[in-house]
């Protein structure tokens, strides 16, 4: 008589993973019904996308693309300026204060722990509707971002560049400048490039709840049903961030592999 074998570790957490999944859909009601009626619905939107048109406005639609890359490029810009100088105070090769150090580091995680667009929601009530929204909602965050890993970088670097510095009677402030800072900076510029990358894409969805750019201009688009133009502008935005991807991607790469 063959022994009963149970189930192994591995199949048991599959079967709750499943169980749980089954749950949470059934929280939500996704029932087939409602999923196919979506998929009706969607093969209908699709149909009233095709083709895409600019509706006439194609130059109002490049300004507001303007626009967006100009708001993704100033916000990463603005708050890698900022994070340069906190994330000294947060490395540990810079600053020997524990304290100091540990309370540094959780404003880092304090700025990058609330999303952009709420940051951007915020904002826009605080200054306005606008791009001027935008840039503080998309820097805010990045300056947390940006402050630990370039504080990562520090940390990372080879300190027997800054001995010999201090050793030929240099400052603190020269072995930081000399000794650490040349071998983080390809690392800080491809956080930078890869950040803007990605700012270009939530600078879209900024739009979208009134911080201005190409997302004000589909959000309008969507609202009154003009589903060619939303197809034109969603096209548009696919291929900007496709060649910023590839533009950031061979400066990183330059970067790091010089």
């Amino acid at each position: 008589m063959t022994a009963l074998r149970l189930p192994s570790r591995a199949a048991l957490l599959w079967l709750a993973g499943l169980a749980l999944l089954c749950l949470g859909l059934w929280r939500v009601d996704a029932s087939p019904a409602r999923v196919w009626e979506g998929l009706s619905r969607l093969g209908w939107l699709l149909v009233l996308m095709w083709p895409p048109s600019t509706g006439g406005n194609l130059t109002d639609l490049l300004k507001a693309l303007a626009e967006t890359l100009a708001m993704s490029f100033l916000g990463t810009l603005l708050g890698a300026v900022i994070a340069l100088p906190i994330a000294l105070l947060g490395a540990g090769n810079v600053v020997g204060s524990t304290i100091l150090r540990f309370t540094v580091r959780r404003s880092y995680d304090a700025l990058r722990g609330v999303d952009t667009l709420i940051w951007a929601l915020i904002f826009v009530s605080a200054v306005g509707l606008g791009p001027f929204a935008g840039i503080l909602a998309i820097a805010l965050p990045d300056i947390g971002t940006f402050a630990k890993t370039f504080s990562e970088a520090l940390e990372d670097a080879d300190p027997r560049p800054a001995e010999a510095v201090r050793a030929a009677g240099g400052s603190r402030l020269h072995a930081i400048r000399f000794g650490l800072m040349p071998q983080a900076l390809p690392a800080i510029l491809s956080h930078v490039l890869y950040l803007f990358e990605s700012n270009t894409r939530s600078a879209t969805i900024l739009g979208v709840v009134g911080a201005g750019g190409i997302g004000l201009a589909l959000a309008d688009r969507i609202r009154i049903n003009n589903w060619d133009e939303v197809a034109f502008i969603v096209l548009l935005i696919l291929g900007t961030v496709a060649v910023i991807d590839a533009l950031s991607r061979r400066a990183r790469l330059s970067l790091i592999r010089p």
